[in-house]
């Protein structure tokens, strides 16, 4: 009895479901995903972290690799030779813990911003310009601003969260996260 890690391919598209059919007929599965945070419509969704793909764990000598190639919306096992390659334990668990730091929460600098606040650049290039906060970028410590230039022009920046500074009161400008 071996039991390994494999990859296994599903249709396009088809990931949700071959995910939860695998999961109803037993096999203990592995499918990252990365989670979406938009600003503007507040709406959370996911994608897939490698569309079509996703990590099965089986004795295959006792399952069999045709199971994998005749189940719904499944394409089968990655292989070479004919032969369905399996995949170290250690390799899946480093994507895993990438995948945790990726869905990890949003940082809190950026939490209480909403699209269109206005916001001041306290560092960098653009230190004590003021800008409109548009949105958190999803897995990253940064936010997209519209900072105004030249001919009243609008153009996006992607600056680090902790240097993106809120205005409370029109003039004094202070940190997301409290007062400061």
């Amino acid at each position: 009895m071996s039991i390994c890690w494999y990859v296994l391919r599903s249709k396009p598209h088809k990931e949700d479901l071959l995910y939860h059919h695998a999961l109803a007929r037993g096999f203990s599965i592995f499918y990252p995903w990365i989670k979406l945070q938009r600003v503007h419509s507040r709406a959370r969704s996911r994608v897939p972290y490698f569309p079509s793909y996703m990590f099965v764990q089986c004795d295959l000598s006792s399952v069999g690799s045709s199971t994998f190639r005749y189940m719904p919306h499944a394409i089968g096992l990655v292989s070479f030779d004919n032969e369905p390659a399996s995949i170290d334990a250690t390799t899946v668990e480093v994507i895993r813990e990438r995948v945790a730091m990726l869905n990890a929460p949003a940082t809190p600098a950026l939490s209480g911003l909403h699209a269109g606040d206005r916001v001041w650049i306290s560092a960098g290039p653009f230190a004590g310009c003021e800008a409109i906060f548009d949105a958190q970028l999803s897995v990253s410590d940064r936010g997209r601003l519209l900072l105004r230039l030249l001919s009243e022009r609008q153009v996006a920046l992607e600056i680090e969260a902790t240097h993106i500074q809120r205005f409370t009161d029109g003039n004094t400008p202070t940190h997301p996260g409290g007062s400061g």
